[in-house]
């Protein structure tokens, strides 16, 4: 049962979206796992926590010091040149 469900989870996540300030870091990785080592390369080495998947990107940068809208730039840049 948990199979179908990951399975149509995936589909919804299946063209990339725009993230923002506010997009929630377990959602951009469902959406792409290839988006990991951006967070990884600036200190979120706790990916797999519920509860780092479970914040803003925001409030993510704001613990790790890392400015926030640097990293948005480079994860829409390399979500858009997936969609190619």
């Amino acid at each position: 049962m948990f199979d179908i469900f990951n399975m149509l989870k995936k589909e919804d996540h299946k063209e990339a979206k725009q993230v923002t300030r506010d997009t929630i870091i377990g959602d951009i990785l469902d959406m792409d796992q290839t988006t990991a080592p951006y967070f990884m390369e600036i200190g979120m080495h706790c990916l797999g926590c519920p509860a780092s998947r479970g914040e803003s990107i925001e409030k993510a940068c704001a613990v790790h010091g890392v400015d926030c809208d640097e990293l948005i730039e480079k994860l829409n840049e390399h979500l858009a040149a997936k969609k190619v």
